[in-house]
């Protein structure tokens, strides 16, 4: 959607936004305004990854919001403060949310409160407001809907109107009932509201796997969470360890489709524990019913202090007018209701002062500088390193050597550097160099075009190499048992590990003589080693390190090939037939298989036992009657789960494919069958079959 000049253009005029506390009352600077906040909605609903803080965010968004309220006619049709920040992507279908997604007001001081109840005590008359104020979780909004009891349909937030169809993916978190008993209270239709979450130890456990492992970890529980409720296969989501907490009925209908939240339910504390009561996990526990603003700030003290030793990340408090009636009376913005409102929580922040920066190499030869700063406690934790992403980062953020800088631990997690304090500038700051050359083999970096990253092309940089044998033996590639980052450091500073094909040509008889070693110890990493050669095809595909091919994308380009090989011979729009293999994918891929250096490693590692070929991961098949037949299956199967069916399939000696391609035979279709469906049928090739006539197949 914006290019790279785009893109650093409106990063700029960020920047000189924020610089100070006031702007001219222009309708030029409205018009700035608009089009930086659509921007950043753009890169924090559809790619998850902000650019700036939710605070610097809510600063441009008040700003705007106050201009257009002094100028009504700056304001325009399509302006932020008149819609839901956009946030469809093209991966998933949209569907319509029964009733609109709306945003929150925020609020930062204890003045806004008061000005909040007021302007409810106006709406309601003569009648005393009571309000529910529970923690705001942070996360990623969800909605689903419930018929006659059963789990229809779930949603992401998207643009407030429409959102996408997750149901695959939210029915395969445990935390959301298939079936929940609306219907005890005369309930057949309802829309529920709520946020899918990490808990905080899982979440630091998930990045402790990966840092061992040798890969990038995420930077926040929030953005893994929404990442994670987009992921293409709903076992992988289930593998993210994901909570959804459920918090409110937006939506809710008899059997003769009469409005139940107008008549039988009647305050906000009430659906809650409705929801409760269903088996969904719900805030019930931590809401608090408050009659008065003071009640609420008591609340609002306790959480503050509260929050940093509760499980789940919060990052405020949201308050709510407890009575339907009296949300129905006050109403809703374009925007947001009325009877609501989010009290935000100042992030925790400290300053330090930048020492030097540190320029790391990655496996795909991606240079990453680091700052070393000088030690700060920071949310129970010391910070001295904090990541700079790239040189791009560091020149929007005007980040210098002995900078003061703001420290800020983004989601309570991962430190961000959020800015510099330049009143604090005393002459003595000096620009950072990024280099040119590779900091491990002095190679020229490269930069492509349209991107932020240098990288070092140089096949035979050490500090890559050791970064992709980390890579290659962790456990979502080949998963060797006894080989872990520091065992691949130390076999290389000893001379035993050069290059990946080296792992299977390790002297063990020398190695049982290395101090640490024992016969015990000696024998896991040799039986790791040799297990690792019959690794299913996605797994060594993966263990590459190709860029952009992650775990999903070796599935589903294996579930194409018969041999490692085949790939040297596809062309990019071959690639790209594969569905979920966009342009950059595909390129990296070719590339990647184009390099006769890669080609070689691939012959020497078949040479050594590695298998290179497509064989069933889990089972030998008993019988043929599926040979040379291709299947996929899409809708809720009755009759077997999914892993069984692909289990049947392969024991009658057929091959599952990942998606509709002209390489697919037969889709069985169960019930509810989506695009897929959509997709067979403007194949002719393709025949499509019920679970029935699959069973007869294999009877």
């Amino acid at each position: 959607m914006y290019d790279t000049t785009q893109q650093n253009r409106l990063l700029e005029l960020t920047r000189k936004l924020l610089r100070t506390d006031t702007l001219p009352e222009t309708a030029h600077t409205a018009d700035e305004l608009r089009e930086v906040i659509n921007y950043h909605d753009w890169r924090y609903y559809v790619l998850s990854e902000p650019v700036i803080t939710d605070y610097e965010y809510d600063k441009l968004f008040s700003f705007l919001k106050q201009l257009e309220g002094k100028h009504p006619e700056w304001q325009t049709p399509d302006s932020p403060t008149q819609r839901v920040a956009r946030g469809l992507t093209e991966e998933f279908t949209p569907v319509p949310h029964l009733v609109s997604m709306l945003s929150l007001e925020n609020s930062y001081n204890e003045a806004d409160l008061y000005d909040f109840d007021r302007r409810v005590k106006e709406f309601i008359r003569h009648e005393t407001p009571e309000y529910c104020i529970e923690p705001k979780f942070d996360g990623s909004s969800i909605a689903l809907i419930y018929e006659n009891d059963r789990l229809v349909r779930a949603a992401t937030r998207g643009d407030g109107i429409m959102g996408d169809d997750i149901t695959n993916n939210a029915m395969a978190l445990s935390s959301i009932p298939l079936r929940a008993a609306f219907s005890k209270y005369g309930i057949y239709r309802v829309e529920i509201r709520g946020e899918v979450i990490i808990q905080r130890h899982i979440f630091e456990k998930m990045n402790e796997e990966r840092r061992a492992r040798g890969e990038k970890v995420y930077q926040n529980a929030r953005n893994t969470a929404s990442g994670s409720l987009r992921t293409k296969d709903p076992n992988e989501t289930r593998a993210r360890h994901l909570e959804a907490i459920m918090y409110h009925i937006s939506y809710a209908e008899d059997p003769q489709g009469n409005d139940l939240l107008a008549s039988r339910l009647t305050t906000h504390y009430q659906c809650v524990q409705i929801l409760h009561d269903c088996g969904f996990k719900t805030p019930l526990r931590e809401l608090r019913v408050c009659r008065s603003v003071s009640e609420l700030q008591d609340v609002i003290h306790e959480w503050n202090e509260r929050r940093h030793t509760f499980p789940i990340d919060t990052d405020g408090m949201v308050i709510k007018v407890n009575s339907l009636r009296h949300q129905q009376v006050c109403g809703s913005t374009a925007h947001h209701p009325r009877w609501a409102i989010a009290y935000k929580f100042a992030a925790r922040q400290a300053h330090s002062k930048l020492l030097k920066v540190e320029f790391q190499v990655g496996r795909t030869g991606a240079i990453t500088p680091v700052a070393k700063i000088e030690p700060v406690f920071l949310s129970g934790v010391t910070i001295s390193s904090i990541s700079l992403h790239n040189e791009d980062f560091i020149r929007e953020k005007d980040i210098k050597i002995n900078d003061t800088v703001i420290v800020e631990r983004a989601g309570e997690v991962i430190p961000y550097i959020v800015g510099v304090v330049e009143a604090l500038r005393d002459g003595s700051q000096v620009e950072i160099e990024f280099p040119r050359n590779c900091p491990s083999c002095n190679s020229a970096l490269v930069k492509p075009a349209g991107e932020a990253v240098w990288r070092c092309d140089n096949a035979d940089c050490p500090a890559q190499t050791e970064e992709r044998l980390i890579h290659f033996v962790s456990k979502d590639a080949m998963d060797i048992e006894g080989c872990g980052k520091e065992t691949i450091a130390s076999f290389i500073q000893l001379g035993l590990l050069k290059s990946i094909e080296d792992l299977y040509r390790l002297p063990y008889e020398h190695i049982r003589k290395l101090e640490g070693w024992k016969d015990k110890s000696v024998s896991n990493l040799k039986n790791g080693i040799e297990e690792s050669k019959k690794r299913p095809l996605w797994r060594l595909l993966h263990a590459l390190g190709i860029r952009h091919v992650g775990v999903t994308t070796s599935k589903d380009v294996a579930a194409h090939i018969q041999s490692i090989f085949d790939l040297e011979r596809m062309s990019i729009e071959q690639l790209m037939a594969i569905e979920g293999i966009g342009p950059k994918v595909a390129q990296s891929i070719y590339d990647f298989f184009h390099q006769p250096a890669n080609i070689r490693l691939l012959h020497e590692l078949k040479k050594l036992g590695v298998n290179t070929e497509n064989k069933p991961e889990h089972t030998a098949a008993k019988n043929n009657k599926l040979q040379g037949k291709t299947f996929l299956f899409t809708g809720t199967l009755k009759n077997f789960t999914r892993a069984r069916a692909k289990q049947l399939v392969e024991e009658n000696g057929g091959r599952l494919l990942s998606s509709v391609s002209a390489n697919l035979n037969y889709l069985v279709v169960g019930e509810d069958a989506g695009s897929k469906l959509a997709k067979a049928q403007k194949i002719p090739s393709i025949q499509i079959i019920s679970e029935e006539e699959f069973l007869q197949m294999i009877s």
